[in-house]
């Protein structure tokens, strides 16, 4: 698989496997993702792969606290405008309609919402963590090893879901995690394989044509 095929075939799964994937494996993509570019080779990611007990532990703490912490940072903007606000409302038509649950039923929503924090089901939680005293230069070089890890794990045939969805437990996360005490949380994301039976793993997110978001300009 080269790296366009890993990019075209990378998708956001919701439902995994209960496997668990050899440590070593988990390990070589974590590893290998941090050859990720980062201003000035800062290198800001801290990272924490759980599984087995470990992770089995957190999720009770989360599920004895379902209305979460105040979070650190917002993961979308107050109001969020056009064409932002359609783009999210339309994925989220899109995702709940795998699995027959209308915009009416708020409580379904929120169920599927929960399952979140069982990282959908997945064997491995990874979280990302920095220091907060970095800026969003930091936080860019942190997403752009998110993105080299989940490229790397389609490669061996594994799949992902990144979640922001742990922005909202901060203090259990720092806790569990024995963070530094100037470290911060920045996302979580679920690592396994796929369950090729759920309806909700059809889900092909829709991208805007490149005449909405690019140009080119100089080019004969």
């Amino acid at each position: 698989m080269n790296v366009s095929q890993a990019v075209a075939a990378r998708v956001s799964i919701r439902a995994f496997k209960p496997d668990t994937p050899p440590a070593a494996l988990v390990r070589e993509i974590l590893e290998a993702a941090a050859r990720a570019p980062s201003g000035g080779n800062l290198q800001p990611w801290r990272v924490y792969a759980l599984a087995g007990p470990a992770l089995a532990e957190l999720k009770a703490k989360v599920a004895a606290n379902p209305m979460g912490e105040p979070p650190e940072y917002d993961v979308y903007p107050p109001n969020l405008w056009e064409p932002f606000r359609t783009r999210r409302f339309q994925n989220g038509e899109d995702l709940y309609a795998t699995i027959g649950i209308p915009r009416e039923d708020k409580p379904a929503r929120l169920r599927q919402l929960a399952r979140n924090s069982e990282f959908f089901g997945a064997p491995v939680g990874i979280f990302f963590c920095l220091d907060r005293k970095l800026g969003p230069p930091q936080w860019s070089d942190l997403g752009m090893y998110m993105q080299t890890l989940m490229l790397l794990a389609t490669e061996r045939g594994l799949d992902t879901c990144a979640q922001e969805y742990w922005a909202r437990y901060p203090k259990t996360l720092a806790e569990h995690l024995n963070l530094p005490e100037d470290h911060m949380v920045f996302s979580g994301m679920a690592l396994g394989w796929r369950d090729d039976a759920a309806p909700i793993n059809t889900l092909r997110s829709s991208r805007d044509p490149f005449e909405v978001w690019g140009e080119l300009r100089g080019f004969d």
